[in-house]
């Protein structure tokens, strides 16, 4: 776990405040007595304090010097009810139906995020996805320039040699279901710059496909090799290469013989998918019959870090990702 304690001693270095919106989940709270301990972040939970500082004390769990919000009562609601209703009166929004919804911790903690009252966000515990993406492409959007929001796991596989000494990068697994050739090159070079940025390593990209190099076609393959030369042409910089089976992408031995001449195959340390069936399944055989450890899903392609949680995180999948997330936004200008 070294890229972990690099990334927790990051977090530490400048600490960030991130938003908690699941402030009365059991897991939460445990997370977040943990964070303040360890100096991960400010995290702040969300929601009604009475119950989240009764559900603290029947599970032992010590809050203080963590900041509670209750939605409800806080003087901040007026501000986030007017700005989230002048963000989406073009959509049919009213100030009644704003005043309802702000409330929502998800949509408050979003909004914290939005007006820089918090410098990123986590959530998935209890909540799925969707509820995640939607507050934050209504209200944080996209950053400039990126078409697609999207996530990446990164799989840390105990005494394997494939990617950088068993670490790789998989997208995507949990948003896109089904991307198009353009959709799915900005994954790749969205997942590249992840690897670079946050987790310090030169990214290989793989584009995944049953397919190496012309061995197979149709339209699901040329999806693939579409995406494959569009990230290339708008990125040239990024070593990014396919379509290659799994093995071809990973094994050096099978890349010698699929595809001798790719400067990827044998080496990736980034896989790109084609799409969420594929990407889901692949990160969870993964973690389940390679015991690796999967820290994710992070999203990437928001203007400001708003990250997911598996509704199956631990304790200690919320530090990590909240240590992320913190690590995310100390790039963010």
């Amino acid at each position: 776990m070294e890229l972990m304690n690099k990334l927790w001693e990051s977090a530490k270095a400048d600490k960030k405040r991130i938003v908690l919106p699941e402030g009365d989940e059991e897991r939460t709270l445990k997370a977040a007595e943990k964070i303040h301990k360890l100096g991960l972040a400010y995290p702040v939970l969300v929601g009604n304090i009475d119950e989240i500082k009764r559900k603290a004390e029947n599970l032992g769990v010590n809050l203080e010097g963590i900041e509670i919000i209750d939605p409800n009562t806080s003087e901040k609601l007026e501000e986030y009810v007017n700005k989230f209703y002048e963000l989406r009166k073009n959509k049919g929004m009213t100030l009644e139906k704003s005043n309802q919804i702000v409330r929502d911790p998800l949509y408050f903690g979003t909004m914290m995020v939005k007006l820089d009252d918090a410098d990123g966000m986590v959530s998935g515990a209890v909540h799925t996805t969707g509820d995640l993406l939607r507050p934050g492409l209504q209200i944080v959007k996209t950053a400039p320039g990126v078409s697609v929001v999207s996530s990446f796991f990164i799989m840390m596989v105990p005494n394997a040699k494939y990617g950088e000494e068993g670490m790789l990068l998989f997208s995507d697994c949990a948003v896109n279901p089904n991307p198009t050739a353009e959709q799915l090159a900005a994954i790749a070079i969205a997942t590249a710059d992840t690897a670079k940025n946050l987790c310090g390593i030169e990214p290989r990209v793989a584009m995944l496909s049953f397919s190496t190099m012309g061995s197979a076609g149709g339209e699901l393959v040329e999806k693939v090799r579409k995406a494959t030369e569009i990230a290339k042409e708008l990125r040239a910089d990024l070593l990014i290469d396919g379509e290659l089976q799994l093995d071809a992408a990973i094994v050096e031995s099978v890349a010698a013989q699929k595809a001798p001449n790719s400067k990827v195959a044998g080496k990736a340390n980034v896989l790109i998918f084609p799409d969420l069936q594929s990407g889901n399944i692949g990160y969870k055989l993964v973690q389940r019959f390679a015991n690796a450890e999967a820290i994710g899903p992070m999203c990437q392609g928001f203007a400001k870090p708003i990250n997911d949680l598996s509704r199956g995180c631990s304790v200690e999948d919320i530090v990590n990702v909240v240590a992320l997330t913190a690590v995310q936004a100390q790039s963010i200008k």
